[in-house]
Order: C-alpha cells, then sequence, then structure tokens
C-alpha cells in the first residue's frame, strides 16, 4: 500500500465518521436520580471479620516450576527476562507459585529448550521461536521474519491483532503455550572477518545466523550455521566461522566478537523486531489456579516490556565504546538488501504452497505487517528521518 492510497482511506474514512456525527438528533431530557434510601443492616447482619491474610494463602496451593532458558546467565537482559518473570510471580503470590531458572546447558541444550517443554522434562522454557525452524519454518512467525515486522508492530500483532490465536495454534501441535517475553528491537548484522559489499562477495562464508535469515542467507551463497549464544565466540576466535549475528552492541561487547571480528554490518534485515517466548506446558498450565495464570499473563507482560527499554537503554552506550575500540561500522549494501529481499518473499511463496500451517499465518502476517508499516510511514518514519538528519 502506498503512502497516498493510506492518507486516501484515512480522509474517507474521517469523511464518513463527520458526515455520521452531523445528523439532528436531540438529546433525551436529563432526568436527576432519586436519593438513595438510608437502609441499616439488622445486628444479625453485621459485617464479617477480616479473613487472615494466611488463611487466604493457604488456599492456594505452592506451585514450583523449572524454567530453561536458551540463553547464558552472563547476557543479563536477554537471560534477565526470565529473571522478572519468577521474581514477579513470587512477589505477587507470596512465593507460593516458585519458578526457578536455568540458563542454556544446565538441564538441556540451549536449542533443545522447546523440546524439553513438550516432553514434560521441565514446565516451561524461556527461548526463541525460530530456534526450531527445522521441525517447521512457522516457528519463524513467533519470533521474527527477514523483513518482516519491529518490535512495536509485533507487540501489535500478537497483542491485538489475532497474532497471538494464530500462533497457539500451531503451537499447540507441541503441546505448548505462548507467551510473548521480550524482544532486542532491530539487531545488528553481525561481526565480519572480512568486508561484504556485492552478492558475490557472500560466496561459501560460514556464517552463524539463526531462523529463516539463514534460508535466505543460503541463497545468496552464505553457508548458515546454527550455534547457541554461549558458543558463538570460540567458533569465531578458531575460525569455524568467518562471520556471526547474535543480537546488538550491548551483548555482542559482553561476549567480546569485537576481539576476533572488526566489521560491525547493519542492519539485521532478518530480525527486524525478534521476539522472545516463554513456552509453557499445556498440561501443566491447565493445573493452575485461575489466580496463577492471571499472574503469569501480568509477569510476562511486563518481562516483553521492559526488555525492549533496557535493550533501548543500553545498547547507545555499548555502540560508542565499540567505535572507541576500533570497531569499523559497515552498512549492507542496497545491492546485498535487495537479493536478501527477493530470496526471501520467494522463499515464502515456495513454503506456502506445500505447508498449511504456514501459508495461514503468513497470510495474517502479511497483511497486518502492510498495515502497520502504512501508518508507520505516515508519523513515525518522517519524524525519525527528520531528526535523524540533524543529529
Amino acid at each position: 500500500m502506498q503512502r497516498r492510497d493510506f492518507l486516501a482511506m484515512a480522509a474517507a474514512g474521517a469523511a464518513a465518521s463527520l458526515a455520521a456525527c452531523g445528523k439532528d438528533e436531540t438529546p433525551p431530557p436529563v432526568v436527576e436520580p432519586a436519593p438513595p434510601k438510608k437502609s441499616v443492616a439488622p445486628p444479625s447482619e453485621a459485617a464479617p471479620k477480616p479473613v487472615e491474610a494466611a488463611a487466604v494463602q493457604s488456599a492456594y496451593p505452592a506451585v514450583r516450576w523449572r524454567l530453561t532458558s536458551s540463553f547464558p546467565r552472563s547476557l543479563d537482559t536477554i537471560f534477565g527476562g526470565a529473571e522478572v518473570l519468577a521474581d514477579r510471580l513470587r512477589a505477587m503470590t507470596g512465593g507460593r507459585f516458585d519458578i526457578r531458572v536455568f540458563q542454556g546447558g544446565e538441564i538441556v541444550p540451549g536449542l533443545q529448550a522447546l523440546d524439553a517443554v513438550e516432553q514434560g522434562t521441565v514446565e516451561m522454557a524461556h527461548t526463541c521461536s525460530y530456534y526450531y525452524v527445522g521441525k517447521d519454518k512457522s516457528f519463524g512467525f513467533g519470533t521474527s521474519m527477514p523483513f518482516g515486522m519491529n518490535a512495536r508492530q509485533m507487540n501489535a500483532w500478537v497483542y491485538y491483532g489475532g497474532g497471538q490465536e494464530l500462533l497457539d495454534d500451531f503451537y499447540g501441535n507441541f503441546n505448548v503455550l505462548s507467551f510473548a517475553g521480550g524482544n532486542t528491537g532491530t539487531q545488528m548484522g553481525g561481526w565480519w572477518r572480512k568486508k561484504v559489499s556485492a552478492v558475490d562477495d557472500l560466496k561459501g562464508i560460514k556464517m552463524r545466523i539463526a531462523g529463516l535469515g539463514g534460508a535466505v542467507f543460503s541463497e545468496l551463497g552464505v553457508v548458515p550455521q546454527q550455534i547457541a549464544g554461549g558458543d558463538i565466540y570460540p567458533a569465531l576466535e578458531r575460525g569455524t566461522i568467518d562471520a556471526a549475528e547474535w543480537v546488538g552492541p550491548y551483548d555482542d561487547e559482553r561476549l567480546g566478537f569485537y576481539k576476533v571480528a572488526k566489521n560491525y554490518y547493519y542492519p539485521g534485515w532478518w530480525e527486524p523486531g525478534p521476539m522472545i517466548h516463554f513456552f509453557v506446558n499445556r498440561n501443566e498450565w491447565e493445573k493452575l489456579p485461575r489466580e496463577y495464570q492471571e499472574a503469569f499473563r501480568a509477569a510476562a507482560f511486563e518481562a516483553n516490556v521492559t526488555m525492549m527499554a533496557r535493550y533501548d537503554h543500553q545498547n547507545p552506550i555499548a555502540l560508542k565504546k565499540l567505535l572507541q575500540s576500533g570497531v569499523k561500522l559497515q552498512e549492507f549494501s542496497r545491492p546485498i538488501l535487495e537479493a536478501a529481499y527477493k530470496a526471501a518473499q520467494q522463499l515464502y511463496a515456495d513454503e506456502a504452497k506445500k505447508n498449511p500451517a504456514f501459508k495461514k499465518i503468513l497470510k495474517a502476517y502479511d497483511k497486518y505487517r502492510r498495515s502497520e508499516n502504512a501508518w508507520f510511514s505516515v508519523a513515525e518514519n518522517r519524524m525519525d528521518d527528520f531528526l535523524q538528519s540533524q543529529a
């Protein structure tokens, strides 16, 4: 949808609304309500004594869950999303709903977190849906699609645009429920040992990259490698891989990638707004009292919102430090971006032909993305463009 089409639609809708509001309607007369009658409860109906807090607390069961994360504890912001959930639940339930958080590898390897929840090894996980596109490419929609929606748009889609229902319908095939549990914002394009300017420069490069971004890059000659976060640095240091993407300046600095690769590319077009999820075993969820379920939803919401805020605060500070250490900031060339976009669209079309679940979600996702982008182009993007030109 072009910007002029969007504005034309908006103008037409506004005119219709004004016409409807202009009808001659005489409001009914205002009638003052009669004052309420005073009533006095008889002695036999005196107010009950307050219930002791301990009695209320004992009415709810003590629940002990284990959460396996896909992330190392050293990445305090992304791993910390699970800790926010657990801490808030303990606070809201007086410690009766207690979730112990384990970093990737303590119970199962980071990339097996979803399997552990599906099989009932643990009650829940904190992980990225797109880690599991090997099972079904539809898993990509839960986290991020190449050239897809940004963080705010993902929240809008999941919370209000029907995304949650579509995702849970799909995740039901794996005996799990999903809850938004964080976002990193648009990610960086990773750390590269050498500069890449043309599409031909990508051929043969071994790159750590997760999700469908790897499938798109492979069409451009890259050899994608899926490696858990804690294993990326040694692989890059040993030369097992030539490039690696992770998140953004804050986490990348903590992992030390700048020590072994100096070219830092942007943007991470494969992750414009990657959402992290809490996956919960359906059977365990259904055992919870309704009050615990509501507390869980509130705690997950807080984890989702605060993670993005923390990254927005930390990334500018970290990027400045990286540049001061000699990192070379590089922008992906337009030819590379255009070739990647074309490959992504072909991937989606091919997958939709053979995968009904993917086709169903893609249709709704793409329609919502186009609508959101039309709106963002009117106010958000114009404001951002101007302010950046003045910086």
